[in-house]
Order: C-alpha cells, then sequence, then structure tokens
C-alpha cells in the first residue's frame, strides 16, 4: 500500500464526504441523454456504485482532452481548487495524447511522464491522493481474432510514473484488454458504440465506433475500476456497494425506470438474491413486482430523494370508464415472495380523495427497513391473506384506515402519523389466525390539529391489532377503539395493549371489550413468534 494512502486511512471519517475527482477523455466524461442517446462513459456511472452517504463522484473528464489540453484549457484548475485533504483524483489520459496535434500531443516517457507527475504532485500538495489508470483499450481486432494493442508506450509510461512516486496504479489497459479479448469480435460490439441503423434516434443511420461506450459496457468498464479500488483502496473498499441493477434518471445506470429494472429480473430466480439499486429521483410509474419475481431487494440512494409515487384513485375511472376501486388505486403492486426494500418511499399522491393506495403488499416473507409510505386515506394496504410483513423504522402516515388488509404484519421502532381525525389501522385478519398487526416500540404521532384518533377498528370481524411498548400522542382517543358500528365485532376482534407511554396510553377509558396483556404473554408477541408461519421465518437473521 503506498505510504501516503496508509497515512490518510487513518483520519478518514464519515462526518465528511469523500470526493472523488475523475480528470480524462471521453472514455471517462459524461454524456448526454438527449434524443434517447446510448453513450456513456465509465466515470458517468461510478457514482452508482458508492454509498453516497460518504462518498461523492465529481466527474470532470472532456471529450478530446489530453494530459496537456485539460491542463491548458483550464479543465484542471476548479479540481485543484477543490481538493481536500483525504479527497481522491482519478487521473486517465492516453487517448488523446497519441494525437499528432500540438495542443494535445504529449510524447510517453518525457512530455507524457512531466504531465501525469505534475497532476499527482499537485493533488498531493493539496492533501488528496491521486490514482493512475492507464489507457482504456480500443476494440480493434485482427483477423485472427487477436486484439491489437492500441496505446503503444502509453501505458508504460502511466506504470512508470506510479512507481516512481508511489502512486496507486489501476492497470485499465491491462484489464479492460482481457475483457474485450474474451469477449471476442462479435460479442464486444456490444460494449462499445456499435448501433445498426434506425434503431436509435442519436444515430439514425447507425454508428461504428470502437473506441466509446454504451450503458453495458460503461459498467463493465467501471466495475474493473470498482474492483481494484477494492483491493488496492481499502479507505473507500468500505463504500463500494454491489448491485446487479442500477436504476437513475441522470443516465448512470442500467435504466430509467424502475419497471425496466423489474422486468430484466430473471423470472423464478431461486439461487440468489436480485439487488436493484435505485439512485435519487421521483420516479413516477404504476409498479407491478410480478409473483415471478422472487428474492428481489430494492435499495434507495436515500429515502428522503428515492421516491416511488403515482396518483390513482379508488373513484379515478379507467379506460372502461369504470371506477378503479381500492385495489386499481396503488402505486406499487407486490405480488412476490421475499421481497426487500430499503430507503425507499412509496407514495399515493393523489391527496384526500378517498381510497389512494401507495403500496399494495400481497407476496409473503416481505420486509421494509427505513422506509417511507405517503398518502391520506388507505396508504399502506397488507393485502396478502397468507403473506407475513417486516417493517423496521420506518414512517406510515394517512388519513383513515391507513394501514389495513389481511396480512399477518410487524411493525417495529416506526413513526405511524395521522393526518387528520379518523382511524389508523383496519386490519381484517382472517378466521382462526393467531396473529394481524403487531406493533412494537413505535411512536404515534400526529398533525397540528388532529386530536381524535381511534388506534383501529375492525375491517373484518376476527380483525387483530396490538400496540406494546409504543408512545402515544394526546391525539389518541380515550376509549382507543371502535366497532365500525357492528356490535358483533366486539365479540369476535382481538385488540390489546401493553406498557405504552405517552398522553394517549392511558387504557383506564378504553373500551371493555379491549384487552391488556400481562407481562407472561409479551414473548408470544416477538418478532421471531409472531412471523414464524409454517416455514420458521424470522427477518431479523
Amino acid at each position: 500500500m503506498p505510504a501516503l494512502i496508509a497515512g490518510l486511512m487513518l483520519g478518514f471519517t464519515p462526518e465528511r464526504k469523500v470526493v472523488i475527482y475523475t480528470i480524462g477523455d471521453s472514455t471517462m466524461a459524461n454524456k448526454t441523454l438527449a434524443n434517447n442517446a446510448l453513450e456513456r462513459g465509465w466515470g458517468q456511472v461510478l457514482g452508482a456504485y458508492f454509498d453516497s452517504r460518504y462518498v461523492e463522484i465529481s466527474n470532470h473528464a472532456k471529450n478530446g482532452r489530453s494530459s496537456l489540453s485539460f491542463r491548458n484549457e483550464g479543465l484542471w484548475a476548479p479540481v485543484y481548487d477543490n481538493i481536500k485533504p483525504g479527497d481522491y483524483v482519478l487521473i486517465q489520459f492516453g487517448h488523446n495524447d497519441e494525437k499528432p496535434s500540438p495542443d494535445r500531443h504529449t510524447e510517453p516517457g518525457s512530455t507524457y511522464n512531466d504531465q501525469l507527475r505534475q497532476y499527482v504532485q499537485e493533488t498531493r500538495k493539496k492533501g488528496g491522493i491521486p490514482v493512475l489508470l492507464t489507457p482504456m483499450v480500443r476494440r480493434k481486432f485482427e483477423e485472427n481474432g487477436q486484439l491489437i494493442p492500441s496505446h503503444g508506450a502509453y501505458p508504460q509510461a502511466v506504470r512508470d510514473v506510479a512507481a516512481e512516486l508511489d502512486v496507486v496504479l489501476i492497470d485499465h489497459t491491462v484489464l479492460s484488454r482481457k475483457l474485450v479479448q474474451d469477449l471476442g469480435p462479435e460479442a464486444s460490439k456490444d460494449l462499445f458504440m456499435w448501433v445498426p441503423p434506425g434503431t436509435n434516434p442519436a444515430h439514425p443511420q447507425g454508428k461504428e465506433d470502437d473506441t466509446h461506450l454504451r450503458a453495458a459496457g460503461a459498467k463493465k468498464m467501471a466495475r474493473l475500476i470498482l474492483n481494484e479500488i477494492k483491493e488496492k483502496i481499502p479507505d473507500l473498499a468500505l463504500h463500494v456497494r454491489d448491485y446487479d441493477f442500477v436504476v437513475a434518471k441522470d443516465g448512470s445506470g442500467d435504466f430509467f425506470s424502475v419497471q425496466e429494472a423489474i422486468n430484466a429480473v430473471p423470472d423464478f430466480r431461486k439461487n440468489g438474491r436480485t439487488v436493484i439499486y435505485i439512485r435519487n429521483g421521483e420516479y413516477r410509474e404504476k409498479l407491478i413486482l410480478p409473483e415471478s419475481k422472487i428474492n428481489v431487494s430494492f435499495v434507495g440512494e436515500s429515502v428522503e430523494h428515492t421516491i416511488l409515487t403515482y396518483d390513482d384513485y379508488a373513484q379515478k375511472l379507467n379506460s372502461f370508464g369504470e371506477a378503479k376501486s381500492t385495489s386499481g388505486s396503488s402505486s406499487f403492486y407486490m405480488y412476490a415472495p421475499d421481497f426487500h426494500a430499503e430507503n425507499i418511499t412509496f407514495q399515493n399522491t393523489a391527496g384526500p380523495v378517498g381510497q389512494a393506495v401507495a403500496i399494495f403488499v400481497s407476496g409473503d416473507r416481505a420486509v421494509f427497513k427505513n422506509c417511507r409510505f405517503l398518502g391520506f386515506q388507505d396508504t399502506l394496504y397488507t393485502y396478502g391473506k397468507n403473506s407475513r410483513q417486516y417493517y423496521e423504522n420506518c414512517y406510515i402516515e394517512g388519513t383513515v384506515d391507513f394501514i389495513f388488509g389481511s396480512s399477518t404484519a410487524l411493525f417495529k421502532d416506526c413513526e405511524i402519523r395521522s393526518k387528520r381525525d379518523a382511524y389508523i389501522t383496519a386490519a381484517s385478519t382472517p378466521e382462526g389466525r393467531d396473529y394481524g398487526y403487531v406493533f412494537l416500540h413505535c411512536r404515534l404521532t400526529a398533525d397540528p390539529g388532529v386530536e381524535k384518533v381511534y388506534l383501529g377498528r375492525p375491517w373484518r370481524p376476527y380483525a387483530q391489532t396490538v400496540f406494546i411498548e409504543c408512545e402515544l400522542g394526546a391525539h389518541i382517543r380515550p376509549e382507543g377503539w371502535h366497532n365500525w358500528g357492528k356490535v358483533s365485532n366486539e365479540k369476535t376482534a382481538f385488540y390489546a395493549e401493553y406498557g405504552s407511554t405517552g398522553p394517549g396510553a392511558d387504557t383506564s377509558n378504553r373500551v371493555r371489550w379491549s384487552k391488556k396483556l400481562r407481562q407472561k404473554q409479551l414473548a408470544a408477541f416477538s418478532v421471531e413468534k409472531v412471523l414464524a408461519g409454517e416455514d420458521g421465518w424470522n427477518p431479523l437473521n
């Protein structure tokens, strides 16, 4: 490990985002998305594979620049000015240093090396950490299928400077050469800008480009670099994230829409989990995760800014002029088993227009962590009668019956926020089930002016809802529970509480047909017990 990195690693803390600056040419640069353009630079997609809470990518690479022209055109100055101790600079030139024009050309072994040394030394002067990369290979094959070396002495010059100045080296020439050679002359076209005529509006006449990358190629090249970072820069390796697919509105991912990523998941993939990383953005889509897309995870870049949303509602008319109904109003339908979501906002923006579901959860063994569920009436529909669902550190808001349905669901350390005087839960637990809804250590809060909220009412006669050691705000009504206008429900519904605190937790005036649990009963309401089912599922494992 180069000495400078070893020293600076000790000073790295997540209190400040580390910035990785990338400087280089068109193989690295950000590309336009206009007119459905296909080209991407590997630096454009790099940020999708770092935890953005701790690492930021600042890509300054520009088309057509050499190590000389990048500096002389003033492109280096803003990078240099902003480098702070502990930041990184990834330096990759060569493609345009080979060009004969005097404003770009440098000689390997002399002026090219001098330029690289200067970037390294100036980065270190600011307390930054330089990383040198040899240039990415061009896709040029001989007739016998062997890749033609395309950069002469330039890759070796980079290696020499890295050794001389004790700089981390990523030999992208060797890595990319192996990738392209292994794929061969035909399959490797999928990495580069080989575009058949009439298939893309940005290139209506088609294109055959062996230097520049399309999205698949940019991702592959970036992964080569990420693997080297994980091996050679432990400080950054802590924050590298591996995902199967990336969704991003800025072109840094595999897809622009979440549904495209869902569609790309193999059906009934039993031997592994497919992880879809969704970068910040508002994705206005009516989504369906079908039952065949098992073992899928959604990971959002941040819960506040990764938003899956739509605006249907029950009385909105479908294409046949019929009301969509409550079930038809959902923004996201989740039918597949073993779905996990983290750092995602699920939203319905229809507003206070009656039933408008943000998410319809039918699949079994569903897990939601650090997610938000935003809406008004009927926000979270726990639909599946045989579905078990686990919610941890989530925020759920709504007005009327905004947590409702037949599933067995456990909510741990969640905030449940009422937006008007009404009812929080409307369970429809099937007869004979051991559990319906269980809330453990949750906080029940309310918008200003909300003062009369019931904990729940039974949508079906055998509804079950239990609150254990929760914090109940003053908006909770003293009677606590409602029978939905049916005295018969009082004999079949199971509503119980234990050990809650706060101004709404006084159970002395609760309806007489609700229950007060005893301490010896609490073991039956643990996560492991409530969600075990017949297969012994435990989402905490």
